[in-house]
């Protein structure tokens, strides 16, 4: 064999590798997961422990708002998230055209109305200024709770996408003031009271157990979800990563983690 054929040789053995080291590879790569801050990331860090011993590498990229989670499964930046409850996920399929789909129930959490200058609502002055979330369902979820509490009242088809204009009976004249939920806890000074999602809260070191003045209903379609791709539901590594999250050890985490400020969802 002279010189040239051994070049070619050892040419179409490199392809040959690559070829062969391309699976590995592939599967080397890790599932990008986006969560918010606080419970939903604490607990993803128990599901990769479990996905770990399962073969099965997860990164876990954190966000600190509602919107880009979505935004970046749809650019493909992530390969799933779990932040949301099924309410908001509908929502958003509904006005972006996000082509998703839930694939497991995760946790609950309890909306809580907090303030550190009344015990009760029923300290509410006149004109009294009330934080709630800027976005469309969870702002509508936290007029609800509102409206369940006495507050306000809606119009009786308001529903979820409730906003401030759908008030039709404000006994004590209060004034909505909509901000990002994120921002919520560390503007309660600002508020005589604010509504806050639990996650949000929980990352603020509030507990809706021990510190809101008033809590939503336990019951509610408010469980949040793991969200993928619709063109990857079906795929190994989905299937992989509900089991781990659904298993007793993760159960127990939540549970002695949390003390029913975090409920799991299935």
């Amino acid at each position: 064999m002279n010189r040239r054929q051994l070049i070619q040789f050892f040419a179409g053995l490199g392809v040959v590798a690559s070829l062969i080291a391309a699976p590995v590879q592939a599967q080397d790569k890790p599932i990008k997961i986006g969560v918010t801050a606080g419970p939903h990331a604490e607990i993803m860090e128990q599901v990769k422990k479990l996905l770990d011993k399962d073969g099965v590498k997860l990164q876990i990229i954190e966000f600190t708002d509602y919107i880009q989670p979505n935004a970046a499964l749809a650019g493909g930046d992530l390969d799933a998230n779990s932040y949301q409850h099924q309410p908001y996920l509908d929502a958003q399929i509904k006005d972006r055209g996000y082509k998703f789909v839930s694939v497991g129930s995760t946790i609950t959490f309890p909306m809580g109305i907090y303030s550190k200058k009344i015990k009760s609502l029923d300290e509410l002055k006149s004109g009294a200024r009330i934080g709630v979330p800027n976005d469309p369902t969870n702002g509508g979820r936290a007029l609800l709770v509102l409206q369940a509490k006495g507050v306000i009242k809606l119009k009786a088809d308001a529903g979820l996408k409730a906003t401030p204009l759908d008030i039709v009976d404000n006994p004590k004249k209060v004034k909505i003031v909509e901000l990002d939920a994120a921002q919520l806890p560390r503007s309660l000074d600002d508020f005589d009271a604010a509504v806050i999602n639990g996650n949000f809260a929980e990352s603020a070191g509030l507990s809706p157990t021990k510190d809101a003045i008033s809590v939503e209903a336990s019951t509610g379609p408010y469980a949040n979800v793991l969200a993928v791709r619709t063109a990857d539901k079906d795929k190994p590594w989905v299937a992989k990563l509900v089991k781990a999250y659904h298993s007793p050890e993760v159960k127990k985490f939540v549970l002695e983690k949390y003390k029913g400020s975090v409920i799991t969802s299935w």
